[in-house]
């Protein structure tokens, strides 16, 4: 099994960047094979789809809530996949999850989380 660790998030103001990082380890080989994808969990909300890319890194797809500001890249030599958050607003709030390997937007398709990371955006 792949371990998936978030990390980068913190608090920022409104209009700020945040760039997080999720870092696999365990089974690197199928990370780096594989989509992977952003989520998200405000509180009190449901778990959402933010953001995925294929394993080349050659197409990505965003959520229309994010496009436009925020970009999902990967380093497979580093097991790594980025997700550069521009723009903030107070709505991105939540804490952010990576996932490997993607398998649709609905949350429900996963059954193996990392710990997270939190956003939080002052207004």
């Amino acid at each position: 099994q792949v371990q998936l660790v978030e990390s980068g998030g913190g608090l920022v103001q409104a209009g700020g960047s945040l760039r997080l990082s999720c870092a696999a380890s365990g089974r690197t080989r199928i990370a780096s094979s594989y989509a992977m994808a952003w989520f998200r969990q405000a509180a009190g909300k449901e778990r959402e789809f933010v953001a995925s890319i294929t394993w080349s890194g050659g197409s990505t797809f965003s959520a229309d809530s994010v496009k436009g500001r925020f970009t999902i890249s990967r380093d497979n030599a580093k097991n790594t996949v980025y997700l550069q958050m521009n723009s903030l607003k107070p709505e991105d709030t939540a804490v952010y999850y990576c996932a490997v390997p993607y398998r649709g937007n609905d949350p429900a398709l996963y059954d193996h989380w990392g710990q997270g990371t939190q956003v939080t955006v002052s207004s």
